[in-house]
């Protein structure tokens, strides 16, 4: 049990609290309602920009990492689809410098051609380094545009296309800013060696002059309903040919997500599952296989993935996958294999529990989602899933109309 104090000030800055006294240690964490589904098409990759950016200094404190690491304290942050997040640890006796550089960057981000320009190159090679310069980089910038027509789930963290990065100018960035860094955006939590009311006091003190700002009000392109099968092959120079294949699934907030979770545990968590423990370990058609969702906070992508050997072509690759996926929409689950993965779910929260920094976003990304407390009720969501459950979300996961699928093929190999 995760027990916490919630508080929200007047600014709209919502603020959650988690005393823990077995450590000397607190972890600060600011989560911000902003992720690359908010971004406009034709200017996509911003929330990733920003991210970088916010460690360029801000008007009063220009070295962020210099006072932070002074204080014992070390520091990252990471963009999703869905949000920005950014998170510290230092000692707790020293938590006050994190407020004190928190709300600054908050309040007076330091804007300038020069940081603009630094970050630009950042990203852009970071885009080289991670999608363009490394096996199966860019799946993922051809697997989103193949499942999403309409949502901006389209295009990845990094961006549509990286010339939106090339061309962001001051103006848009600053725009940026002023529409997502405000308290009312913000969700800060504070776990570890702390006095709940102390933290409080601090908000207030630090963050409670800021302005509110305006709400966030999104007004997303629905995903429409895929009615049939979308297919691509692409060849790349690569060590052996990866099968993609993305099904269309709820929202993290559905009453199925829990049943779709265990789903894709059953088929890939652990060499004893049952994808590679057939066709990995047993029948030795596939050097890897993997099943695993997206989680996204609108309708996201449940994801079957496996590289065949060499003697197992495309089609019969796709095919046998496909035979793998549909048993769970056509078979009995067993009571063992069902608790098994319930049980690694249970030790998975447990040990998210036994760590500060851990605990605070968790906190944070659970209040977005409608109320902090539902991390407590995660473990038992879980454990009220049956079999029947799970075998009729695969049923309707596991449609041919419901898939796109891309082949990542070798070069020099026969065509599809």
């Amino acid at each position: 049990m995760v027990e916490f104090r919630k508080h929200t000030l007047s600014n709209g800055l919502k603020v959650i609290v988690h005393r823990d006294t077995t450590t000397p240690m607190a972890a600060v964490n600011i989560l911000y309602d902003v992720g690359a589904r908010d971004e406009d098409p034709d200017r996509t990759g911003f929330a990733h920009l920003f991210e970088h950016l916010m460690f360029e200094g801000s008007v009063n404190i220009l070295r962020y990492d210099y006072h932070l690491q002074h204080a014992g304290g070390e520091n990252n942050a990471f963009t999703t689809n869905d949000i920005t997040n950014y998170y510290l640890t230092l000692p707790a006796q020293n938590l006050e410098t994190a407020f004190w550089l928190e709300s600054d960057r908050m309040l007076n981000l330091a804007f300038s051609e020069e940081k603009l320009a630094t970050q630009k190159n950042v990203v852009v090679e970071e885009y080289r380094q991670s999608y363009l310069n490394q096996p199966y980089g860019d799946a993922w910038l051809m697997l989103r545009p193949l499942a999403y027509t309409e949502h901006p789930y389209r295009w990845a963290t990094i961006g549509q296309c990286i010339d939106h990065i090339y061309h962001a100018n001051l103006a848009d960035v600053k725009s940026f800013f002023k529409r997502f860094y405000h308290p009312a955006n913000a969700i800060l939590t504070v776990a570890g060696h702390v006095d709940p009311d102390h933290v409080f006091k601090l908000a207030e003190k630090w963050f409670g002059e800021i302005d509110a700002g305006q709400g966030n009000i999104r007004d997303l392109p629905r995903e429409p309903s895929q009615k049939e099968e979308r297919r691509q092959v692409v060849e790349r120079d690569v060590p052996q040919d990866q099968i993609f294949m993305a099904f269309h699934m709820c929202a993290r907030t559905h009453p199925d997500f829990f049943a779709t979770d265990l789903l894709s545990d059953i088929l890939a968590n652990g060499d004893s599952a049952r994808l590679p423990a057939k066709l990995v370990h047993e029948q030795k058609l596939f050097s890897e296989v993997n099943a695993y969702l997206t989680g996204n906070i609108d309708p996201g992508l449940f994801v079957i993935t496996g590289k065949p050997h060499s003697h197992v072509d495309a089609r019969q690759a796709e095919e046998i996958l496909w035979r793998e996926a549909l048993t769970m929409a056509n078979e009995a689950i067993g009571v063992r294999e069902l608790q098994k993965v319930k049980n690694k779910i249970e030790a998975t929260q447990t040990f998210s529990e036994s760590n500060v920094l851990a605990k605070a976003m968790n906190l944070s990304y659970h209040e977005l989602l409608g109320d902090a407390a539902m991390i407590n009720k995660q473990t038992d969501a879980y454990f009220s899933v049956d079999a029947s459950h799970i075998k009729r979300v695969a049923a309707d996961l596991f449609a041919l109309r419901n898939v796109s699928v891309l082949h990542y093929v070798k070069k020099d190999q026969p065509g599809l």
